[in-house]
């Protein structure tokens, strides 16, 4: 496998390869060993959907230096993490709606994690093995409402607030890739995975050690410094090296 996503044509919900432009419909259990058609499915009437159907998505704050250091916070010993409700998925291609028009509200691009086994108390060197693949993801925030809270869920799980996809490459090694936003077509945010302070391997292992991951489940790895306030007509871009750019609009 390598570029799987998930796709929908009338009442037909499906994965597929993808292979030059083409999707070739998948047989089997996605996180299993399925096998591939042939032929590619017609893409007249074809939906990217959001590549997997997690039963919770985990977001990591302050994992890169640059990021921490923007907003004023000392560097995390450990991983800091939070939940995110799955109803704020969106695909690529989906608008991105902010609830409260006067509040801040900030892009952040993340190269996310699939996973693709269950998993309990894994240790890093062998978290590779229960990894199905990664995607490009947005950790949309209302600043507004974090500042004001100590938890972070609400600011983050808007309906719309995590943009992920359009594939799931699994074929890539995660620790030196470059990621960027690009806001209206400007450069926003220009960092690189090999920046983070908790790799992906170590990141699916503390989080295990706290909590049964299941496949499917999303791992937002953290954001490079840059971010900022998006509105209503913005084009944003996640440009992660080796995958599929995610670009979502704001409404």
């Amino acid at each position: 496998m390598a570029a799987i996503g998930r796709f929908q044509k009338g009442d037909d919900i499906f994965h597929a390869k993808v292979v030059d432009g083409e999707v070739f419909r998948l047989n089997g259990d996605v996180f299993g060993s399925p096998s591939f058609d042939k032929k590619p499915t017609p893409l007249k009437g074809v939906k990217t959907l959001v590549p997997v159907v997690p039963s919770k998505i985990i977001a990591v704050g302050l994992n890169y230096a640059d990021h921490a250091r923007e907003a004023g916070k000392e560097l995390p010993k450990e991983p800091l993490f939070w939940l995110k409700a799955p109803t704020s998925l969106i695909p690529d291609g989906s608008k991105i709606e902010i609830p409260f028009a006067q509040h801040r509200n900030d892009f952040e691009a993340e190269l996310a994690i699939v996973m693709g086994r269950r998993v309990r108390n894994v240790t890093p060197a062998a978290a590779a093995r229960y990894i199905f693949g990664y995607t490009a993801a947005q950790d949309i925030t209302d600043r507004t409402i974090q500042a004001s809270e100590s938890q972070f869920a609400r600011s983050k799980s808007f309906d719309t607030f995590t943009p992920v996809g359009p594939y799931v490459e699994t074929k890539i090694d995660p620790h030196d890739l470059s990621i960027q936003l690009f806001q209206n077509g400007q450069l926003r945010q220009n960092g690189n995975t090999s920046q983070l302070l908790f790799n992906c391997f170590q990141l699916v292992s503390f989080i295990s050690i706290n909590m049964t991951l299941l496949p499917g489940d999303i791992i937002l790895t953290g954001t490079p410094a840059g971010v900022g306030p998006i509105e209503s007509g913005d084009r944003l871009e996640v440009r992660i090296q080796g995958l599929a750019p995610l670009v979502n609009a704001v409404k």
